[in-house]
């Protein structure tokens, strides 16, 4: 059966009823008071703040998952009000184009041919692009690797960096996001990308993990059904 946008997990905004609204807006109300006791705290219309609950619900999202922490930018332009900005090594950056760039080290030689080539094969089956970047923060080409890889809407940039926990970091293109789900990002940084797992069985382990689930998500046809799976 084809799912629903709501879940018991996660529920847009959009999908809760009226009495589950009420519920919601009298927390965030006494939240927004609890955290302003000192300051004074405008009225706020009953009626205008359901509308604006529904139509944030309402408002696609670009999605990147920590690339801004981690890079410290987003490739769309939009910035996390905490990111680490204004990196740009372009001396770290190889002198040889290249899909895969890993100045961590993470992973051995055979390793990254053995990426190279199945992202090479990849972008020549389904012209997306995939790029992959293996860093420990600071020590990242930041803004210099949207030129490297003339990054554009068909490019997603996988960066592999354990500063923040998850290894796993995306930055997606807007044309792959129409086309892959976003729950698969989340969901592949989950069973790939925590500390649980690269401590256990490595980073590099992590990172070819996730790139053959990332290919064959995107060799699957497009549908209600495409990367329902982490493969």
């Amino acid at each position: 059966m084809m799912a629903t946008c709501c879940t018991r997990v996660l529920q847009p905004l959009s999908c809760l009823s009226e009495s589950s609204l009420r519920s919601f807006r009298a927390h965030f109300v006494k939240w927004d008071c609890d955290i302003h006791a000192e300051a004074k705290t405008p009225h706020v219309s009953s009626k205008s703040l359901t509308k604006s609950i529904l139509e944030f619900g309402k408002k696609p999202l670009k999605f990147a998952v920590s690339s801004a922490l981690v890079l410290g930018f987003f490739f769309n332009g939009l910035q996390y009000a905490d990111a680490k900005v204004g990196v740009n090594k372009p001396e770290l950056l190889p002198k040889e184009s290249t899909p895969v760039i890993d100045i961590a080290g993470f992973l051995s030689t055979g390793q990254e041919n053995r990426l190279i080539q199945e992202i090479q094969n990849l972008e020549k089956d389904t012209g997306f692009k995939l790029r992959v970047l293996a860093q420990n923060y600071p020590e990242t080409p930041g803004l210099a690797v949207r030129d490297f890889w003339q990054v554009d809407d068909r490019t997603i940039v996988f960066v592999a960096d354990p500063t923040f926990g998850n290894i796993l970091n995306f930055n997606v293109g807007e044309t792959v996001d129409l086309d892959i789900p976003r729950s698969f990002w989340s969901r592949l940084a989950g069973k790939y990308g925590t500390m649980f797992y690269w401590k256990e069985k490595g980073e590099d382990a992590s990172i070819e993990a996730a790139v053959m689930a990332i290919s064959s998500c995107l060799r699957e046809p497009v549908g209600p059904y495409n990367c329902s799976e982490i493969k």
